[in-house]
């Protein structure tokens, strides 16, 4: 089975917010993408307390500085666009109420004829919990839990109603309704977060798992779905290529994937789609100046994943 593709859409600052979301949606229509997708970096301290990705000394890296909020980027697509999915790798939950951006998805998937894909994540980053989140970090794991829960009470019949620790509804109507129900991938390569994907997701984000390593870790998320009474054959894999083009090749010991020339990260695209992704999002935009570029490097990595068998 083909491997579906999918595109970041332009969220860093190089990009204008609204007239290059709209061209590179279209553009990656018309090229031939299944799929759209944001990502969300609230802010950039200037003295961070930890680093990225809470590894010690790390450091942001430039293109985090204003990165653009992701549902409305996302909206900004869907309102140009007919066919491609809409998707975030990932939201973090306990950065969003729970029942308001319950209410924003519903809503984004209405008006797209259901094409929303919302996609999750605890997080990593305590100066962006200090700044907004309804939770503390220590129970992110728990928030996220009670986020699924509220989305699925939202979504679906009223009257809804829930109590949770961090939300209460009272028995009421809520609208509008999502077009069909949304499918909600998680991310996380923890066991904690592989067994909350086979117990409540309808598919994997997976982080930091090397490709030769993927078959494996995701045959134990199957078998765990299983053991829920889940169908494990209606789960979905959709991976992210962070894309890193260099002028020559890199050798290959040590090489990050999708880091590289142009034919590395291509047979990274091929070798992702034999390890079992249904799904790759190629995030091109930090290898392009502007929109054009980056609508021309879409159509080229298009054109060769789909030529190399991907």
């Amino acid at each position: 089975m083909t491997m579906r593709l999918g595109l970041g859409l332009p969220q860093f600052r190089q990009y204008t917010p609204g007239k290059d979301v709209a061209a590179v949606a279209r553009a990656a229509e018309e090229i031939g993408y299944d799929s759209l997708w944001v990502f969300e970096r609230l802010l950039v301290p200037t003295e961070p307390t930890q680093g990225l990705y809470g590894v010690p000394g790390l450091p942001w890296p430039d293109f985090y500085r204003g990165v653009a909020e992701p549902l409305m980027t996302l909206a900004t697509a869907g309102a140009v666009t007919e066919r491609v999915e809409l998707g975030s790798s990932v939201l973090i939950a306990s950065l969003h109420v729970p029942f308001q951006l319950a209410k924003q998805l519903a809503t984004l998937d209405a008006a797209t004829g259901g094409r929303v894909l919302a996609g999750f994540g605890t997080g990593w980053s305590h100066d962006e919990f200090a700044a907004a989140s309804v939770a503390p970090f220590a129970e992110r794991g728990r928030q996220l839990d009670e986020l699924l829960d509220v989305l699925a009470a939202v979504w679906g019949p009223d009257p809804v109603s829930y109590q949770g620790t961090w939300s209460t509804v009272e028995p009421s109507v809520v609208g509008p309704k999502p077009a069909r129900p949304i499918p909600v991938l998680l991310a996380g390569s923890s066991p904690k977060a592989l067994a909350r994907v086979a117990r409540r997701a309808d598919g994997w984000l997976p982080v930091g798992v090397p490709l030769d390593k993927l078959p494996a870790v995701w045959a134990g998320v199957r078998e765990a779905a299983e053991g829920y009474g889940r169908d494990a054959s209606a789960l979905r894999i959709s991976g992210r290529a962070n894309v890193q083009i260099t002028p020559q090749a890199l050798p290959e010991t040590g090489r990050q994937p999708y880091t590289g020339s142009r034919e590395q990260i291509v047979a990274d695209v091929v070798t992702s789609a034999e390890a079992g992704m249904h799904e790759l999002l190629l995030d091109l935009q930090g290898s392009a100046a502007g929109a054009k570029e980056l609508i021309d490097l879409a159509a080229d990595f298009h054109a060769a994943a789909r030529a190399a068998g991907a």
